[in-house]
């Protein structure tokens, strides 16, 4: 198992309320030259949270991070009309996010949590990890 140090949180950047599953950002992520979708885990809408890359396998969300760290998004994090960040989890998203991140934190007790724009200049996850 690799030697997992941060634990990054993402968003899709899809409008508030839009349904996007694990497939079509594997698509997505596919279309541009991956060979898999990127994040470890997806939490949807309705707060299920689905499987991306395996865990040994090394994601492709953060640039320089990868290597050490576990991937995970939420569904959402713009405005319905896509042009502005927003925290648009809803609450089923956020305990569902609080309750992963918890189970990682077990599992892997040295990783750290992190939001993506800690890491890139970008809105994502559209939150304060605070707030998580």
């Amino acid at each position: 198992m690799r030697k997992i140090t941060e634990i990054i949180i993402h968003c899709t950047a899809t409008p508030e309320g839009r349904p996007v599953d694990v497939n079509t950002i594997r698509r997505w992520h596919r279309d541009r030259g991956w060979n898999d979708i990127g994040y470890h885990y997806v939490v949807m809408l309705d707060g299920t949270v689905e499987g991306g890359r395996l865990l040994q396998t090394p994601g492709a969300h953060c640039q320089g991070h990868n290597a050490n760290s576990i991937g995970i998004a939420y569904v959402g994090g713009m405005t319905a009309d896509g042009l502005r960040p927003k925290d648009t989890r809803t609450p089923a998203q956020r305990a569902a996010l609080r309750r992963l991140v918890a189970d990682l934190l077990q599992r892997f007790p040295r990783a750290t949590v992190h939001g993506h724009r800690e890491f890139a200049a970008k809105a994502c996850p559209s939150f304060d990890i605070a707030d998580l």
